[in-house]
């Protein structure tokens, strides 16, 4: 049971570690810079925008 625990426990951080390196790549900067803008862009102008109703 003990090499059971060891094992899940070396496992979770191996899966910790790679989304850590996951994260802070520089392939996933440009990705992450322009999800943090996007609270930030302007609203599309009013014809662009879908009507409902």
């Amino acid at each position: 049971m003990t090499t059971f625990h060891s094992f899940w426990t070396l496992s979770l951080f191996v899966l910790f570690v790679g989304i850590i390196a996951w994260a802070w790549s520089s392939k996933r900067r440009e990705d992450f810079e322009q999800s943090a803008r996007l609270p930030l862009d302007d609203d599309p102008p009013e014809e662009e925008r879908p009507r409902h109703g």
